[in-house]
């Protein structure tokens, strides 16, 4: 019998009296039953085959609900955060725009977005219980990201004052120092973008401060300490035959260190002007200095001991912070003994380890073993410099004025 004659069958046909009906529907399911998987299947196509346009809306509507159950409604709150902590965050952004009420959901899960900015590097404020928040502070940061693939310059705010190009920066505690080609020095709230300090200096090739003085590095081979509240210089030192690139400084051992054009490292007295040593051995310019005491022991220095780093295109030196003359190097550090990988001069150090960057990618080096721990490839060459607070300055000469960009992965 085709459908058609079906169809035609049943309009002819008196409908059945509710009990005996249900009589039927009873006998059909049992029967319905007994019978394996395939043969339910059979039966369930050959009822399709007879329905009309009524039956297969009703069946769709049907299937729809017990098929596509929203599980994140259904489920626990406590749970659904669960099992949203296991989905990337690419995966989480695509599941906000599900719905609504998936949308309100991920969104109100402060530890997934806290757990997704920790992956980035982030270090998280646990005061700060505002899940959008850190939704916000992700996408900011992935558009960063974006931007830095596709080599795109991007600017949060400007600090408007210098009149000349901007060499050097150095920033601490939320204050920025710039140094400029106009013989000045400015100090900055980076928040504010208000200028808290300028005075005249020479033309400034490194900077280094804190709250009584600032100590600069000149491209006149000169170094010079410099008190903020009145302009007045302090102290300056004369010995390099070459720019000087780097300074660094402590004030409890009165010991001043800068790194030269002239491919040498100099010791100084801070308060007396005075070189105490001149460390040879570099044969490209010197580019950083850090000083900073050793945290661990190896064999050839102790916990407490003050060490000297510093670095060149090619190498990262280990020095003793003696003052005897012609003290020798306690190791050498590179990424490639051909000298095939040049280092950029990106220098870390915090008594435990050593992190500097390449063209190549960024390296960590084990200050105890002296073994480089880890090794971070970059596709292309970026140069990263991250403070604690994940922000990065950049200085920017533009005409007719000169802006220093405050830039990077700014909250």
């Amino acid at each position: 019998m085709s459908r058609i004659q079906m169809e035609e069958c049943s309009r002819s046909h008196v409908p059945m009296e509710k009990a005996a009906f249900e009589g039927w529907l009873e006998s059909v399911s049992v029967t319905f039953l007994t019978l394996n998987d395939q043969q339910r299947n059979q039966s369930l196509d050959h009822l399709i085959s007879l329905s009309g346009a009524v039956q297969l809306r009703h069946l769709s509507n049907g299937l729809e609900t017990l098929l596509k159950r929203d599980f994140l409604r259904l489920l626990p709150l406590e749970l659904a955060f669960y099992l949203l902590h296991w989905l990337d965050p690419e995966t989480l952004l695509t599941c906000c725009r599900v719905c609504k009420q998936w949308n309100k959901v991920i969104n109100s899960c402060t530890d997934v977005w806290q757990g997704v900015c920790r992956k980035l590097g982030w270090r998280i404020d646990e005061s700060i219980q505002d899940a959008p928040h850190w939704k916000g502070v992700y996408l900011k940061a992935k558009l960063r990201m974006v931007q830095l693939q596709d080599q795109k310059a991007f600017e949060t705010s400007s600090l408007i004052g210098h009149s000349a190009r901007v060499y050097a920066l150095y920033y601490k505690d939320g204050l920025l120092c710039t140094g400029s080609d106009d013989l000045s020095a400015k100090l900055w709230d980076v928040r504010t973008g208000q200028c808290i300090y300028g005075i005249q200096t020479h033309t400034c090739a490194t900077v280094k401060f804190d709250e009584q003085k600032l100590v600069t590095g000149s491209f006149d081979n000169t170094i010079a300490s410099w008190e903020w509240s009145t302009g007045a210089k302090i102290q300056q030192f004369r010995g390099h035959t070459g720019a000087v690139f780097s300074v660094d400084y402590n004030d409890e051992l009165d010991v001043l260190v800068s790194g030269s054009a002239d491919f040498t490292v100099k010791v100084w007295a801070l308060s007396a002007g005075a070189c105490l040593n001149t460390l040879t051995g570099h044969t490209e310019w010197v580019t950083k200095v850090i000083l900073q005491k050793s945290e661990v022991e190896s064999v050839v220095h102790s916990p407490g001991d003050y060490i000297l780093l510093s670095a060149d295109k090619y190498e990262i030196k280990v020095w003793p912070l003696g003052r005897e003359i012609n003290c020798k190097c306690l190791k050498t550090l590179s990424v490639s003994e051909d000298r095939s990988i040049s280092l950029q001069p990106r220098l870390q150090f915090d008594g435990r380890y050593i992190v500097s960057c390449s063209d190549l990618g960024v390296y960590q080096w084990d200050f105890a073993s002296f073994e480089i721990l880890r090794t971070v490839c970059s596709c292309q060459s970026f140069t990263w410099c991250l403070h604690p607070n994940h922000q990065c300055a950049t200085g920017v000469p533009r005409e007719p004025g000169h802006e220093i960009t405050r830039s990077g992965m700014l909250q």
